[in-house]
């Protein structure tokens, strides 16, 4: 659990980085968006039967994926870029 929550954390911190809103998000907002972004990510990748691998850095990998994907469907939402 804790870790789930630190890998999160992490995934969340680099998504903001590369989709440029680090400067906008604190640790609270960077774990949710890591941690939604691991489901997120998980379920596109299951879609195209891309097998994910088990450890921390494949769920490192998945968690950074689906968290770009939720900050870019944010920022479209929201129109913020």
């Amino acid at each position: 659990m804790i870790w789930s929550i630190i890998v999160g954390g992490v995934a969340g911190w680099i998504a903001s980085i590369i989709m440029g809103k680090n400067a906008s998000m604190g640790i609270f907002k960077n774990v949710i968006v890591g941690i939604i972004g691991g489901s997120i990510g998980r379920f596109v990748l299951g879609m195209f039967n891309i097998i994910q691998g088990e450890g921390t850095k494949a769920s490192l990998a998945v968690g950074v994926f689906g968290a770009v994907i939720l900050l870019a469907i944010v920022n479209a939402i929201t129109g913020r870029k």
